[in-house]
């Protein structure tokens, strides 16, 4: 292989992550800087299977951030589904006793599409899902937010729903120029490789469940199955994306 197509190669994927880049809002300096230099390097990587996720997901064009009646009716049940099963399991009461002093803490149910094992019992969040690939519970404490950052894959959407009333503003995710607040809205559907960041200024614990789902599109199983590769590709990894969080284990 000569250098020059070496150097072809690359101006090819340095084109795909400007591309990718260029689907957020409020780009500067420090977001380019994060993006192909931080947190944001290994979307950068993925960025040529991220636009193959994209044509595969077409005639659903990604809308970056969405609302529930964006997505199918099937979505859309296993969505109402799950929200009725942490309403019924007691979650917040269930979490509240483990949390302690931790400033954020991460419960995983199920991960890319795999059950895992956990010290709660919430035997709903481990029935069969067909488009749910990942159920957690991200737990912020008080006067607690993460850093901006990135997440990798586009095979699926990011699905939010705070729990527990939060009863002011000081409570809330932003996504480029979006900025969504819990008090408002409980639920928030977004595309999280678009660079996020999330906030809990207040001085009452917020409890959100963390979902990942399949992203509408003609060939669900395609989608399913870079799912499964991502799963493989991070199994045991989880605690690098969320090292600044207590995972809690069984």
């Amino acid at each position: 292989m000569t250098l020059l197509n070496v150097g072809i190669g690359l101006l090819i994927f340095f084109g795909f992550g400007i591309y990718d880049l260029s689907r957020n809002r409020k780009i500067d300096a420090s977001v380019v800087k994060r993006y192909f230099l931080g947190n944001g390097l290994f979307t950068w990587l993925l960025s040529p299977i991220n636009t193959l996720l994209d044509l595969l997901s077409l005639p659903y064009v990604n809308k970056g951030i969405y609302k529930l009646e964006d997505l199918p009716a099937t979505h859309q049940a296993e969505i109402k589904r799950l929200i009725e099963a942490a309403y019924k399991e007691n979650l917040v009461e269930k979490l509240a006793e483990t949390i302690k002093e931790n400033p954020r803490t991460m419960f995983f149910f199920k991960w890319y599409g795999q059950d895992v094992k956990n010290s709660i019992d919430v035997p709903s969040f481990y029935e069969k899902y067909t488009y749910i690939k990942t159920i957690g519970v991200s737990v912020f404490n008080k006067k607690q937010s993460t850093s901006k950052h990135f997440g990798p894959m586009r095979a699926t959407l990011r699905v939010l729903y705070n729990i527990n009333d939060m009863t002011d503003k000081s409570a809330y995710i932003e996504v480029g120029d979006t900025i969504s607040y819990w008090q408002d809205s409980k639920l928030f559907i977004f595309d999280d490789t678009l660079q996020h960041q999330s906030f809990n200024e207040s001085g009452n614990v917020r409890y959100c469940l963390f979902v990942d789902i399949l992203r509408p599109c003609l060939l669900p199983g395609v989608l399913s199955a870079f799912v499964s590769l991502l799963c493989v590709l991070l199994k045991g990894v989880n605690n690098v994306f969320y090292k600044n969080w207590k995972i809690v284990k069984p």
